[in-house]
């Protein structure tokens, strides 16, 4: 490189604290002052919030899991995959009830339990009061998916971090507890007694964290998640879930207009992040 065009470089560079360059001409990443590429679509953004279920956890063989061994100690015969995708099937209709005004605020504890209260009739399953209320905590005690914990540490040594999810305060903090999740709050639908899509849920995000929405990024493996986030204002990032519902599912695979970043699992985010 010749003196002239090192010097115009130069000048068309922007250059940090003790001359670290943070961006180079012709490139869409900035770069951190640890030398990481940072996607300039996130630049400024302070906090990643995060949908939990399907984005975070393995709902469905979770739930499966722990109704197979359910019908094992009482000897009765239940496909355990099936009755997961059955009782995840109640979930928005039953906030959907809610939103609508059909019922009152009610928490996803609550809606978990109505659902299953209806499925273990539909599957010809009897329990007694003591195993319903147990099988309903399957929701608390969900495994996060094989990079979430590693890749949610690398994020929280750059960005805020906490769940945005349908789930109430209490099942997020057993979640958290039981996968070991490295929150440094917990957000969510129960602050505002509203369910997402709500707009509320989502702007209620940078209210509690004082930011500007644009200072925060909804992270989420479901396209539809992500659209509503972007109308409230909040940048975002599409993480695939290939696994979610299982060989047969319908995951969202590829981004749409309303993703800035997009990655293939949360250690690939954080890079793509300067985490």
């Amino acid at each position: 490189m010749t003196m002239y065009s090192r010097r115009s470089w130069l000048r068309s560079s922007v250059v940090g604290p003790l001359g670290v360059v943070l961006w180079r001409p012709g490139s869409d990443a900035a770069i951190d002052q640890k030398g990481s590429p940072v996607d300039s679509k996130l630049a400024g953004v302070k906090a990643l919030v995060f949908d939990v279920f399907g984005t975070v956890v393995d709902w469905r063989s979770s739930v499966a899991a722990e109704v197979q061994a359910l019908a094992t100690r009482k000897q009765i015969t239940v496909d355990g995959a099936q009755f997961a995708d059955a009782w995840r099937a109640g979930y928005a209709p039953s906030m959907n009830r809610v939103r609508t005004g059909e019922l009152p605020w009610t928490k996803l504890d609550v809606l978990h339990r109505m659902t299953l209260d209806r499925i273990l009739g539909d599957f010809g399953i009897t329990l007694s009061e003591l195993e319903k209320a147990e099988l309903n905590r399957a929701w608390h005690r969900l495994k996060p998916w094989p990079d979430s914990v590693a890749g949610l540490t690398r994020l929280r040594k750059q960005f805020i971090i906490a769940p945005l999810s349908n789930g109430n305060i209490g099942l997020m903090t057993d979640l958290a507890k039981h996968a070991g999740l490295p929150w440094d709050c917990i957000l969510g639908a129960e602050l505002v007694r509203h369910y997402k899509p709500d707009r509320e849920v989502y702007q209620s995000a940078a209210d509690f964290l004082g930011l500007q929405t644009s200072e925060v990024a909804m992270v989420a493996a479901h396209l539809g998640d992500l659209r509503a986030a972007k109308g409230v204002g909040l940048k975002t990032a599409f993480v695939t879930r290939p696994g979610e519902y299982g060989p047969n599912g319908k995951p969202d695979l590829s981004p749409d207009a309303s993703v800035d970043v997009a990655a293939s699992d949360f250690n690939d985010l954080a890079a793509r992040l300067g985490a």
